[in-house]
């Protein structure tokens, strides 16, 4: 299997020295996971990271600016009701940065946007809408109700 996921890498891309113009999509026109494919991608995944990182920083400078304590006791369980959520999304989005990591190795190792249970194609749809996807839509769904039945066991 590994010589089918190595197919798509292209030598240039594991470097990210394909030129990528800007108004480039992904089209099944093309052969899955070619070198502008695989660019696309990192420079999607690159983006979402920086995102991601630049609010968590404005998360981190508000919590150290702003003072936690509020004179009304119902303003002050408000404010800490409203950390809570933003820290529970935080610590969400530091796992997904995980995922990101990973899916940028997946693409320096030339098995990004294939299945690892079946080792197919995952759709462009599917990647553009979800880029850290490791499954097909079929083998994602087949893990679900693996998980489900033996949850309910």
């Amino acid at each position: 299997m590994a010589s089918v996921l190595n197919s798509g890498k292209g030598g240039a891309s594991a470097q990210g020295a394909v030129a990528l113009p800007e108004d480039y999509r992904p089209s099944a026109d093309e052969e899955f996971m070619n070198p502008l494919q695989v660019e696309y991608f990192r420079q999607k995944l690159l983006d979402w990271k920086k995102q991601i990182l630049a609010e968590a920083e404005g998360t981190l400078a508000v919590l150290q600016n702003e003072p936690l304590r509020e004179p009304d006791l119902n303003d002050r369980a408000s404010s800490e009701t409203d950390w809570s959520i933003e820290l529970r999304t935080r610590d969400r989005q530091r796992k997904l940065i995980a995922k990101i990591d990973a899916a940028l190795r997946r693409i320096d190792d030339g098995e990004y946007g294939y299945c690892e249970v079946t080792g197919e194609p995952i759709s462009l749809g599917r990647l553009e809408a979800r880029p850290i996807a490791t499954m097909t839509v079929e083998a994602q769904e087949r893990h679900e109700r693996q998980e489900k039945v033996s949850r309910d066991d």
